[in-house]
């Protein structure tokens, strides 16, 4: 039988995973748009640009998932008060395990200007997980406001 703290754990969690992973989504398509993003594309023989655009939605919210679990788990261990900054700092961790997953290996191909190809993949992944981690931190302080205990001390009858 569940428990109503991992039932309400849930409900958090699929809401903040599906905010994220549908602005990653909405990100990547409009980032993919670009010039740079077609010359991305072509230097490492990936796929046409409709491709992109359906994989991106399960891959954000892969990531979203992963961001928002390590939001609710470990949100007091991360050294800020704002639920938004919290969540950037994971996503932001998250580009980076992703830049080491996806990218590097990419640097022993041998392929000329490499690191050219490296920036501006980099340049291409931070707006996507930096707007991940804003909305999962702005959904996560939406959901919490009416949570905050000082907050419900303060409007309660006993304390007038």
């Amino acid at each position: 039988m569940l428990k109503k703290g991992s039932t309400i754990l849930s409900k958090k969690l699929f809401i903040l995973t599906i905010g994220g992973g549908v602005v990653f989504w909405l990100t990547t398509i409009a980032i993919s748009l670009l010039p740079v993003a077609a010359e991305y594309r072509s230097a490492f023989s990936k796929a046409n640009i409709q491709t992109v655009w359906v994989a991106s939605l399960p891959a954000g919210l892969i990531i979203g998932c992963c961001v928002s679990y390590s939001l609710l788990r470990f949100f007091d261990k991360i050294p800020t008060k704002n639920p938004i900054l919290k969540s950037v700092i994971i996503s932001l961790i998250a580009l980076v395990i992703m830049t080491i997953l996806n990218l590097v290996p990419y640097s022993f191909l041998g392929q000329r200007d490499i690191l050219h190809y490296f920036l501006i993949g980099i340049m291409l992944d931070a707006p996507r997980f930096l707007f991940l981690g804003i909305v999962i931190g702005y959904l996560y302080r939406r959901l919490h406001k009416g949570f905050d205990p000082s907050a419900n001390a303060s409007m309660s009858p006993q304390a007038e």
